[in-house]
């Protein structure tokens, strides 16, 4: 079992993806500070209820499935203000969580092996080519660091395919949780063809956002 602190956020982080936050609420000033200081991880978590900036009555609700996510840079824009980038590690179940002073979450999780490197079957390819496209585009646009990905580009392997198409489709909550908490990466990828195909045709879209957190 794992200790993790707790981020909860609309829409989550996959393994390998990459995390940019605007950080001002001070619960969450002092997680990434002592992240920071202890060079630790912490935990991005979905939310099932609650909104992001803390409110006074509403009780957020975390997913139990997650992240890890690692600091790749902290920088102050002004005194309360943080832009921070990360990139998505381990996938996680927690096992109990609890919000502590403050409104900051903590939980016990337990974490599940990296995805094996699972070839992509030809039926599937489609998916990958399309991604390929997508960061291809965003390239020649200058634009890629808007997409919440970054190289290696693992265009060939199952799970990171998946998990790039998981973050930019704008999926519900509770499928992206169920796409966590799926072990094999050649069945994750089924799960986000499904999608793909019913909501947009045989041929895979595109879609994303910038995250911001508070």
């Amino acid at each position: 079992m794992t200790e993790l602190e707790l981020f909860p956020l609309s829409n989550g982080l996959f393994p390998e993806g990459h995390l940019a936050l605007q950080i001002f609420e001070v619960r969450y000033l002092d997680l990434i500070k002592q992240c920071q200081r202890e060079q630790r991880p912490f935990g991005v978590v979905m939310l099932h209820q609650g909104r992001e900036v803390q409110q006074a009555g509403v009780m957020e609700s975390p997913s139990t499935w997650g992240c890890v996510a690692h600091l790749l840079e902290v920088e102050q824009i002004q005194p309360a203000l943080l832009r921070v980038t990360c990139r998505g590690g381990q996938r996680f179940q927690l096992m109990e969580s609890q919000r502590g002073a403050y409104g900051r979450w903590r939980g016990q999780a337990q974490l599940s092996d990296p995805d094996p490197v699972v070839a992509i079957p030809p039926v599937l390819q489609p998916l990958a080519d399309r991604l390929g496209q997508l960061i291809a585009d965003a390239q020649r646009r200058g634009m890629a660091a808007l997409l919440p990905l970054a190289p290696p580009y693992r265009l060939d392997e199952a799970g990171w395919v998946a998990n790039r198409w998981a973050e930019l489709l704008p999926l519900a909550v509770p499928f992206k949780e169920h796409l966590l908490a799926t072990d094999d990466p050649l069945k994750r990828l089924e799960l986000v063809a499904q999608v793909v195909k019913s909501s947009m045709g045989d041929a895979p879209g595109d879609g994303g956002s910038d995250t911001d957190g508070g």
